[in-house]
């Protein structure tokens, strides 16, 4: 675990704390976070966990069951990505379930919300914004445009309102440009996708803190969460195979952002990654 922050003398009554959990992948990524989650909320005093569950269900999509069971295991908003539609009911729930966002930027009538006002038990709004990457990925909307007006909805209804944006992209250099592109405008910027978490967490100039990618919770023996041996002999070889969700050495993957309810700024950012033997039961 890391930590970057700002030095700040502010009470404690004054922070709020987000967990945000990288790509959920499959039964190895919920099993983990079943059991890994109570107590690193507890640990960090979590006001509000967020995760990407784009690849929850069978390690392509989601589902109701598996939604519904993340909820009970404590995430309070779903983000997801290119991978959103991959099960059928999807189309479904995602109207039922306006906790579950898919990108913001997917053309005006395909159903869901790229966007989600949440609120803590003390009251305190929380925004969430899910945007997808253009670089190697579905040519949608212009998420640098999009992303503002969502922010601006958001604001219209609180205009005091921490907010973090996922997106879900596969370039660097295109969530580089959104952290920069953000920075005082957003609580937080945090990169999805890739299952790859990187070593950049930091707060930008402005007070939004940024990390390009949040990495995978699940099984990390794996191509980014894939069984080994036919990833391997389809670069080998070019021919179709069918990729399973591995199941070894699962972890999760997750930043905790503290930030201040006065300035909506962020105050720290801590990288996570953790195995199950890493907290005690």
């Amino acid at each position: 675990m890391k930590l970057a922050s700002m030095s700040s003398c502010l009470d404690m009554s004054d922070i709020v704390k987000l967990l945000f959990i990288g790509d959920i992948v499959g039964k190895p990524g919920r099993e983990i976070t079943r059991r890994v989650l109570p107590e690193l909320a507890r640990t960090h005093d979590i006001d509000l966990v967020i995760a990407n569950v784009e690849n929850a269900a069978g390690g392509n999509g989601i589902t109701r069951d598996v939604g519904e069971s993340l909820r009970d295991y404590g995430i309070q908003v779903m983000t997801t990505g290119n991978h959103v539609w991959d099960k059928k009911e999807a189309l479904s729930y995602i109207l039922d379930e306006p906790r579950l966002l898919r990108p913001a930027n997917y053309p005006k009538g395909v159903p869901g919300q790229g966007h989600f006002l949440a609120r803590t038990t003390q009251g305190i709004p929380i925004g969430v914004v899910n945007v997808m990457g253009r670089i190697f990925m579905n040519p949608l909307d212009n998420p640098f445009v999009v992303v503002e007006n969502d922010i601006a909805t958001l604001r219209s209804t609180e205009e005091k309102c921490i907010i973090l944006v996922d997106i879900h992209a596969e370039a660097t250099s295109e969530k580089k440009a959104m952290g920069w592109h953000l920075d005082g405008k957003v609580t937080a910027v945090v990169g999805t996708h890739t299952h790859v978490q990187t070593a950049d967490e930091t707060i930008l100039p402005h007070g939004t803190a940024y990390i390009t990618d949040v990495g995978m919770t699940g099984p990390h023996d794996s191509i980014i969460g894939v069984s080994i041996k036919p990833v391997l002999q389809r670069f080998i070889n070019g021919l179709p195979a069918r990729f399973d969700t591995a199941t070894g050495n699962p972890r999760l993957n997750a930043v905790v952002i503290s930030a201040d309810i006065n300035t909506c700024h962020a105050t720290s950012i801590e990288r996570i990654d953790l195995s199950e033997e890493d907290i005690e039961p």
